[in-house]
């Protein structure tokens, strides 16, 4: 035991519920990877896309990681936003909206068919929906991107993620200086306000990738 934990016996906690938060931003991360990464095999399977598997690198910074999958996740709403503009401007504004709500019966979907090949390239009534799904969920996807901003420019982001498991004495040492106590509460407030952000929208953008893969 340190000195520090002798005039500071709340410490200990404080240091454990760092690391703890800590591994919670990594794995969030690391599923955030492979979620869009399978988005990005739908996205080349069915609509001949090109867009390239993202890695997460243990080896560099948090920040650089958000970096790569913000990129990405810009890529893909960039293409997203460029097909639903097409759309919304060929499409009936009822068969638009229809598509958009994922509410599309036999004969609307005859209706947008010859609209949608010429747009998307397909015919395939499940992957249309899919898209739609896409359009419909596009929001989640804006407000995930905004969130990995957040980390990528707050205290985490200066930290290699393969140090984010190892302790806290690291993880101060490499982001915060001298190790101090109001160092330590302040580290904690910022990881609880960015998990409490950050958490719901990996979810909910899991979960919209899900829908769109059981299309």
């Amino acid at each position: 035991m340190s000195w520090i934990d002798l005039f500071y016996p709340d410490i200990p906690k404080k240091r454990e519920d760092l690391i703890r938060k800590n591994q919670e931003i990594l794995d969030l991360m690391d599923s955030n990877f492979f979620a869009t990464n399978q988005l990005i095999d739908v996205l080349n399977r069915h609509y001949n896309y090109s867009f390239k598997q993202i890695e997460l690198n243990r080896n560099d910074t948090v920040k650089k990681n958000c970096d790569v999958l913000i990129d990405c996740m810009h890529e893909i709403q960039a293409k997203v936003d460029e097909i639903d503009q097409e759309l919304k401007e060929k499409l009936e504004p009822e068969l638009y909206e229809k598509l958009k709500n994922m509410s599309i019966t036999v004969d609307d979907f005859e209706k947008i068919a010859h609209i949608v090949k010429n747009v998307l390239g397909i015919t395939d009534k499940a992957a249309t929906v899919a898209f739609g799904i896409l359009i419909n969920k596009a929001m989640v996807l804006s407000d995930l991107i905004s969130k990995i901003g957040k980390i990528a420019t707050g205290l985490i982001g200066s930290v290699v993620l393969a140090l984010v498991g190892l302790g806290i004495d690291i993880i101060l040492e490499a982001s915060l200086g001298k190790y101090e106590r109001h160092e330590l509460e302040k580290a904690l407030k910022e990881y609880d306000e960015v998990l409490a952000e950050f958490k719901p929208k990996s979810r909910e953008y899991e979960q919209v990738i899900t829908e769109v893969k059981s299309h």
